[in-house]
């Protein structure tokens, strides 16, 4: 504790006779940022290398599959192209940004009940028509046990 106490004491004073005037503090954060381009940078090109070695490798595992199928005469199964193959993201805080309409239309769905399967018209009938006939009901056995005078 007293270690931690004097550290703090003596490293104070030693930052404000080093000069600490608060210039260096821009370069360091124009060297932080650059730091940091530097790496995405260098993480960008790794990227790339890794999946141009994958390729590559697959190109070659496709041509001995290939050899394999002539010396043994099988024919390659057909792959089913979809459409439009969905796009991997590179970064899930990075996806698409939903519009007004859309989110507006997510909360919607999220209001209909089970009452309404999709329909929210012919839902609301069916809650309103059972909710009337369940309090006509109850209002029939309450009468016929109570007598009013």
């Amino acid at each position: 504790m007293a270690a931690f106490i004097a550290k703090q004491m003596v490293g104070n004073q030693l930052n404000a006779v080093k000069g600490g005037d608060g210039g260096d503090d821009e370069n360091d954060k124009e060297k932080e940022e650059e730091a940091e381009r530097e790496r995405q940078e260098a993480i960008r090109e790794a990227e790339e290398r890794r999946k141009e070695k994958h390729r590559k490798m697959e190109e070659e595992r496709e041509k001995m599959r290939q050899e394999i199928r002539d010396k043994y005469n099988i024919k390659k199964k057909e792959e089913v192209v979809e459409a439009a193959p969905p796009q991997e993201e590179p970064n899930p805080l990075m996806r698409k940004k939903k519009t007004p309409e859309e989110l507006a239309a997510e909360a919607e769905q999220e209001d209909l009940d089970d009452f309404t399967n999709g329909d929210p018209s012919s839902g609301n009938r069916k809650l309103k028509n059972t909710i009337e006939t369940q309090v006509n009901e109850i209002k029939t056995q309450i009468e016929g046990k109570c007598s009013l005078q």
